[in-house]
């Protein structure tokens, strides 16, 4: 029953952000989340010492994390080049931000859940990227926040 509530609202919420806030507020959250999941893989490669936590995603580290949110920051300012008559450039961070550490939250909240039922992937649609869900992980805990906190 949860897991429908889960999938079902953040999947709601991907219909419900492009047609009440338009496409460019849909590629602009989809931009944070891709943007933050690369700069993460990136920069934790390189960089990464520290983990975030292993208990439950052993592979994740601070630095990554960090390094998720840095590019996600960039990632707005550019696209507040483009589209300024949104936001102003803090207000702008602060969206970013938000919704840097809300899909990495979700992130978590999907691999905490394959730990818990003991699957390495979510499914087998997409071999070698950890299924289907691992692909709309933190879309579907960003997509709702978005009108939870007004965003939309």
């Amino acid at each position: 029953v949860l897991s429908f509530f889960y999938i079902g609202t953040g999947f709601h919420y991907l219909i419900s952000v492009r047609n009440d806030a338009g496409l460019d507020t849909l590629m602009f959250a989809l931009l944070i989340v891709w943007l933050t999941d690369t700069g993460a893989y990136m920069i934790g490669r390189k960089l990464g010492r520290h983990k975030l936590w292993p208990a439950i995603s052993p592979n994740k580290t601070i630095e990554g994390s960090l390094g998720g949110i840095a590019l996600a920051l960039i990632t707005a300012a550019i696209y507040l080049m483009f589209f300024p008559q949104y936001y102003t450039f803090w207000p702008m961070m602060g969206i970013a931000l938000f919704l840097s550490v809300i899909g990495q939250i979700g992130d978590l909240i999907e691999s905490a859940l394959k730990r818990f039922y003991g699957v390495k992937d979510s499914g087998k649609i997409l071999p070698g990227h950890g299924g289907i869900l691992d692909r709309f992980d933190s879309l579907l805990l960003v997509l709702p926040m978005l009108h939870l906190f007004g965003i939309v």
